[in-house]
């Protein structure tokens, strides 16, 4: 009787063993705190897909405690990471086609950007992520404005003469167009040079706005409203083939999650705009909105620059630049 209760309690204990070594972990990098909007989209997922029970785990290591920053892709599309909350442009130097994704004047608003992310022209830098064995989970995109120390920016004749930072190279080269004088720097660093006037005027997400509290050091603050310039593709990305070794019920949790996470991203993001209007404006800061005409204005100039050098500089950028210009 004591052989077969033995019997029985260690076949359990396997079964346990078996159950526990079947489930699947998959590791989550990104380079943001806990309170950022980019590590909530990424704890949903992993919420989600654990509330599903398909035996699938998904770990976050944040902070850029696992990778770098910038570092995130190359891990990702070798298999050594299994997924990353990654702004694309981060790999353009490993895909040029993926600067088209921090383009000055290519998105509009949040509504533009959410039909961008169902567009043809997303189709295709998906299909160039593929080649690098990525996937995409959950798209998403966040905006930013401008702020000057002593003046309201909207249109292009108000940064000429200024000593500017500017967000990415393409904006950088479009305000150089429109006749400001570039410092190139952190977000982290524009306090600093405001305080000490080295910097007239600055382009930044509107996270980074309020994180390091530029309003203490400006005059005015063109937000991104109806109209914006500066919006950059901060995906949810996947190795594919991991994806693939899923089991269907464990890829339909992931894919579920993944839209939800989605819908929540793009909400939150026009919330975190709207917030950081409040909180300029209850620092007395004036509040400027860029009009149609101000937009039209700045995409003439990059198109001139920014648009110019993408398209000299990749092999068949006029095609996906043009798939981007053809979302209304």
């Amino acid at each position: 009787m004591k052989t077969m209760l033995k019997a029985a309690v260690a076949a359990t204990a396997l079964m346990a063993i078996g159950g526990t070594a079947s489930a699947v972990e998959l590791r989550l990098s990104h380079q943001w705190s806990n309170n950022d909007v980019r590590h909530k989209v990424a704890q949903m997922v992993a919420d989600e897909v654990a509330a599903a029970d398909v035996d699938l785990d998904i770990k976050i290591f944040g902070s850029k405690s696992l990778f770098k920053p910038t570092e995130q892709y190359k891990p990702l599309s070798r298999g050594q990471l299994d997924m990353t909350v990654f702004p694309l442009s981060y790999a353009g130097g490993q895909e040029p086609a993926f600067n088209l994704t921090l383009m000055p004047g290519l998105v509009k608003n949040h509504d533009h950007a959410a039909r961008l992310n169902d567009s043809e022209f997303m189709q295709a830098i998906e299909a160039k992520m593929a080649e690098d064995d990525v996937m995409t989970l959950v798209h998403g995109y966040l905006a930013g404005g401008f702020a000057g120390t002593d003046k309201c920016i909207t249109k292009p004749a108000d940064v000429e003469g200024m000593q500017t930072r500017a967000a990415g190279k393409a904006f950088e080269q479009m305000l150089a167009g429109a006749g400001a004088s570039i410092a190139s720097m952190a977000s982290s660093d524009i306090y600093n040079a405001m305080q000490t006037g080295v910097l007239d005027a600055a382009n930044t997400s509107s996270a980074s706005f309020v994180s390091y509290r530029i309003y203490e050091q400006v005059a005015c603050y063109t937000p991104a409203g109806e109209y914006a310039l500066w919006f950059m593709y901060q995906p949810l990305l996947m190795n594919k083939s991991k994806f693939e070794s899923l089991t269907d019920e464990q890829q339909q949790a992931l894919l579920d999650a993944s839209a939800k996470a989605e819908a929540f991203y793009l909400e939150e993001a026009k919330k975190e705009d709207a917030a950081s209007v409040d909180v300029f404006r209850d620092a007395g800061v004036e509040i400027a909105d860029m009009t149609q005409e101000d937009f039209d204005a700045w995409r003439e100039i990059a198109t001139q620059t920014s648009y110019k050098s993408f398209v000299e500089e990749v092999p068949g950028g006029q095609d996906l630049l043009d798939m981007a210009l053809s979302v209304e």
